[in-house]
């Protein structure tokens, strides 16, 4: 994935997570997007699109005079190099501070429990499987 030592701002992550799921597509399209949603420039857009290009998330493909953009990883790839990031960085390597956020004031829905569960047993097997050897 792209360079770790470049951090991606949240307006970074936004588009590439656009462009994740609607690829390919061109700058005008993306930026058609964010106008709507931030309201942010077509400039701004092409600015960040090409940063991103730079930093290794971002391909670009001429397509009938066009560039037309993808990511240069799968949309699950991206976020779990995302969430590597933030708990290595933010976190400092550490998930109780996030696990300490999702005990507090119900900020998990029913379904989302059921997922933790289901990757706590998974990571239970996982490190049983590891001890028999």
């Amino acid at each position: 994935m792209g360079d770790s030592k470049a951090p991606l701002g949240s307006t970074e992550i936004a588009i590439l997570r656009y462009v994740a799921d609607h690829h390919p597509i061109t700058v005008g399209e993306v930026a058609e997007h964010v106008a709507q949603t931030t309201g942010q420039a077509r400039t701004t857009v092409l600015t960040i699109m090409e940063r991103l290009r730079r930093k290794n998330y971002l391909a670009r493909k001429r397509v009938n005079g066009v560039f037309r953009y993808s990511p240069k990883v799968a949309k699950v790839d991206l976020l779990h190099g995302l969430v590597k990031n933030f708990v290595d960085t933010t976190l400092g390597g550490s998930l109780s501070p996030f696990v300490s956020f999702l005990s507090e004031g119900g900020a998990i829905s029913e379904r989302d429990l059921e997922t933790l569960k289901r990757v706590v047993r998974e990571l239970e097997d996982q490190r049983k499987g590891g001890q028999r050897s």
